[in-house]
């Protein structure tokens, strides 16, 4: 599956087959994780994989939306490392682009994924803290249940040309989809032009 392929046809995946995952799968996952950017290069970001049965049952019991835990074989907790960082104010949004990237790398992967947050909301935090021991100075982020999907849900078409801007806010992106039909409508047009036409001179100067 092609990258743009994955971006468009990623879907949040809330039942899985109960399989386990192959452990070089969940490398090549992680390490799309940790190729995300980040601000000042300062990756911040670290991982705690959870299987055991018991563990995942008090997540979905403990989280009002956590109910995908309880069928998938692996669960990744994605964490901030907090301590010393030189741009603190971004741990979060630098660990939103390792979770994207690790949702798609599970989808081009074969593999089925959905977002249950955790940050900012401190009581979901805290179950998860408490659940794997974190340190002080690890904050957990969110938590990417993984699994062999069992639902395929249809891509949507979310591209919304009207909420794109050119220079100013109030000047319309002139390329959007009422372009692309037309451009589809008269490309269309030529080509049951083409096939109808009729040569007169047939054969005499081909």
């Amino acid at each position: 599956m092609d990258g743009m392929k994955a971006l468009l046809t990623r879907r949040s995946i809330r039942v899985f087959r109960p399989e386990p995952i192959e452990p070089e799968i969940v490398r090549s996952i992680l390490e799309a994780a940790m190729h995300a950017p980040s601000a000042g290069n300062q990756q911040p970001w670290r991982f705690v994989l959870i299987q055991d049965r018991a563990a995942l049952e008090t997540i979905g019991t403990d989280h009002p939306y956590a109910s995908a835990v309880e069928y998938c074989p692996l669960a990744v907790l994605v964490c901030a490392a907090t301590r010393d960082l030189p741009h603190p104010d971004f741990w979060a949004v630098d660990c939103a682009a390792a979770t994207e990237n690790l949702m798609l790398a599970a989808h081009m992967l074969g593999l089925g994924s959905v977002w249950v947050g955790l940050y900012p909301k401190r009581d979901r935090m805290a179950v998860l803290s408490r659940l794997v021991h974190l340190p002080d100075d690890i904050e957990p982020f969110a938590l990417i249940p993984l699994g062999h999907p069992l639902e395929c849900p249809e891509p949507p078409d979310r591209y919304r040309p009207e909420w794109i801007r050119a220079e100013r806010w109030f000047d319309a992106w002139t390329f959007g989809r009422a372009d692309l039909t037309a451009k589809a409508e008269q490309a269309e047009a030529e080509r049951k032009k083409s096939v109808g036409f009729k040569r007169t001179d047939f054969g005499l100067h081909d």
